[in-house]
């Protein structure tokens, strides 16, 4: 774990912070309480994946076969009807990275009222052979500038917790905006920084009661 980093406590300007500025904090976030089921899924993962750094070369042939295994183009486009659709394929960061229609989050309310875009957000619910206690997950895009609604309506509507991004902020050039150019709507923008990590506190303030949500950047 990030024990032994060292996180540093600044403001974002000379001034006091604003309430919608970012306010950079040396504490540490808030222990996130588990329950029994989730935290002996975790302790388990955590083993697994302990053991699985010692043996590069299965990680190496697990990767190979997946590569050996990939999908067709004609069976993507047969299991994953609604990400091809017309109405949506400009919702897709790219061409061949698109949901399955059996496991793609479907939106309740989004941006596209369009009837033939069936709720369609570039996001998948993976599932676990555990028990229903556990929590699920999303893997999905970063959201583009037009799905930037459509990203926090999926984490509102499945009330996401913690949104972590595996990936560079920067993309072909162009900055991954979680955030997005309305920070209006956010605010007690608290960051706990770390040397592998960065942490940010949001709270979207036009939900009431406010919807809070951690996003958890992996640097290295």
């Amino acid at each position: 774990m990030a024990a032994a980093a060292n996180p540093r406590s600044f403001y974002s300007g000379s001034n006091p912070p604003h309430p919608n500025r970012f306010v950079f904090s040396a504490d540490p976030p808030p222990k996130i309480s588990l329950t029994p089921d989730q935290f002996n899924y975790c302790s388990e993962a955590l083993k697994l994946f302990s053991q699985k750094l010692q043996m590069p070369d299965e990680i190496n042939r697990e990767f190979s076969h997946l590569q050996a295994n990939r999908i067709t183009p004609s069976e993507m486009m047969r299991r994953c009807t609604v990400g091809f659709n017309g109405a949506n394929l400009d919702k897709n960061r790219y061409s061949d990275v698109i949901p399955f229609d059996t496991n793609r989050v479907v939106l309740n309310s989004c941006k596209d009222y369009r009837p033939a875009a069936k709720g369609y957000i570039n996001a998948s619910f993976v599932t676990t052979s555990s028990s229903e206690n556990i929590s699920k997950f999303i893997a999905t895009q970063g959201p583009l500038p037009h799905t930037y609604e459509d990203f926090w309506e999926m984490v509102i509507q499945c009330h996401c917790p913690v949104i972590v991004m595996l990936t560079r902020l920067v993309d072909n050039y162009k900055v991954l905006s979680y955030i997005g150019a309305e920070a209006k709507h956010f605010y007690s923008l608290k960051v706990v920084e770390h040397a592998w990590f960065l942490a940010r506190r949001v709270s979207l303030n036009q939900r009431v009661p406010p919807f809070k949500v951690w996003l958890v950047h992996l640097s290295n």
